[in-house]
């Protein structure tokens, strides 16, 4: 979305949360019943079942309870990233990636994005995080999961320019949504979607790219240009947490 501090130069974008319904349920176990015809009747895989109620084989027997997480898919529309996608059901880009067999970020209109929302405890457990906005996450120590560390020059813009959309390059309304904490990076250095946290500014998302926005540079997102004229240019450490 940008850039000099005061601007900013992105067409908008829109984007869309569409999919099937989310349906989670328990199904109690009934004679004749079968990991393989659970699987076909619910839509989901044998693997998923087994993955979602820590079973080690496929024996099952009669009023066992399963818990069974349907899938969930979103069709790729208009201004639809990766990044929208997953904040919007609360799953990780990382995620997405891997349920999908996707090795980049781009996305096409009409693809389909395959959802497991049963899925994200267990990835909690390995490591993962939901995508959620900045301020509803607690900030993580340097023993608590941080990725990388680095030190850059920090700057800071804000999205009431003349002419400015307001809308980063991930999608994230800034007018609409001023307390959001975003900073604008080099997607080579800190991928899109990375939850950060930035010394003397908070956690945030790196939501956004700019022109000048190079190797180690970011810029801070301010909502009042007085704010972002005293923040200055800075070096500051940078701790990337998922």
């Amino acid at each position: 979305m940008k850039k000099s501090f005061v601007t900013m130069a992105a067409a908008a974008v829109f984007f869309s949360t569409a999919g099937a319904a989310v349906q989670a349920e328990e199904v109690t176990v009934q004679k004749g019943d079968t990991l393989w015809k659970l699987s076909g009747e619910y839509d989901v895989s044998v693997e998923q079942i087994k993955d979602w109620n820590s079973l080690s084989s496929d024996k099952i027997v009669v009023n066992q309870v399963l818990d069974i997480h349907r899938e969930k898919a979103h069709t790729v529309e208009k201004g639809d990233t990766l990044w929208s996608i997953a904040k919007a059901n609360e799953v990780t880009v990382k995620q997405l990636k891997e349920w999908n067999q996707l090795k980049g970020d781009i996305i096409v209109l009409g693809q389909k994005i395959v959802i497991f929302p049963g899925s994200t405890a267990s990835a909690a457990n390995e490591g993962g995080s939901t995508v959620k906005t900045a301020e509803s996450q607690p900030v993580k120590t340097a023993s608590e999961g941080v990725l990388k560390e680095l030190s850059v020059e920090a700057t800071a813009y804000t999205a009431s320019c003349n002419g400015c959309s307001g809308t980063t390059a991930t999608g994230i309304n800034l007018k609409q949504n001023p307390n959001q904490k975003v900073i604008a990076v080099d997607p080579s250095v800190i991928p899109l979607g990375s939850r950060v946290y930035v010394e003397g500014y908070g956690e945030a998302i790196a939501g956004d790219t700019g022109g000048a926005i190079k190797g180690k540079k970011i810029d801070v997102f301010m909502a009042e240009k007085q704010d972002a004229l005293n923040w200055g240019r800075k070096t500051v450490n940078v701790k990337i947490l998922d």
